[in-house]
């Protein structure tokens, strides 16, 4: 007589759970399989395997709430590996949508840097080489800035800086002030004439501070 099995109260009989016979077998190491592939793996991550999408996603992500220049986003899907063929087609395609515009992005970047920190037009060009602009547009775009509005802002800067530096004397206010406006891209010429003009208005004695610093 033959015995049957009989098994607990809410489980299930495995021979059901799992297919039975060779072909069961067959089947679960055939899925096993495919979900360790490389392509499943993209598949699952939602990553398109056409070049040209994975550059478009990729840029669309880095602009995302942030202005980029060309060489920034090409530099981006470099980095990623994306073939350079790939990269050009989307990148033109962006800029011909107004998408990526590097004129736009010296413009917000020169108003933004000059107001909100201060630099002055050869720190402002120095920074926009570095994110790829072309020298052209950087010229035209810090051609924006005239020397009457770049002394303006150099005095704000120094008027601001001023009271830190009293109980110090001439020469280290002067040195300070001075430093401060260099870093920020402002000529020595300019410095000088603006920080003695800052010490005279308080008082300061400012004779022999016509030479460089």
């Amino acid at each position: 007589m033959t015995r049957r099995t009989e098994w607990p109260a809410g489980a299930t009989d495995p021979g059901v759970a799992s297919g039975s016979g060779e072909g069961a077998g067959r089947r679960s190491r055939s899925r096993s399989s495919d979900s360790g592939s490389p392509s499943s793996s993209r598949a699952e991550k939602g990553e398109p395997r056409d070049p040209v999408e994975q550059a478009r996603n990729i840029c669309l992500r880095l602009l995302t709430g942030t202005p980029r220049t060309r060489k920034q986003l090409a530099d981006a899907l470099r980095k990623r590996e994306i073939p350079d063929e790939a990269a050009e087609e989307v990148l033109s395609r962006f800029e011909d949508v107004g998408l990526i515009d590097d004129a736009a992005f010296a413009d917000a970047w020169v108003e933004s840097r000059h107001h909100g920190r201060g630099l002055a037009r050869r720190a402002l060009v120095r920074e926009l080489r570095t994110k790829g602009v072309d020298a052209a547009v950087i010229d035209e775009a810090v051609g924006q800035l005239d020397s009457e509005q770049e002394e303006e802002t150099a005095r704000e800067l120094v008027a601001r800086k001023l009271r830190s530096t009293r109980g110090l004397d001439r020469d280290k206010r002067l040195r300070r002030l001075a430093g401060m406006l260099a870093r920020k891209g402002y000529g020595e010429g300019m410095a000088l004439r603006v920080v003695r003009r800052a010490l005279e208005e308080e008082g300061e004695d400012t004779e022999g501070l016509d030479e460089p610093f």
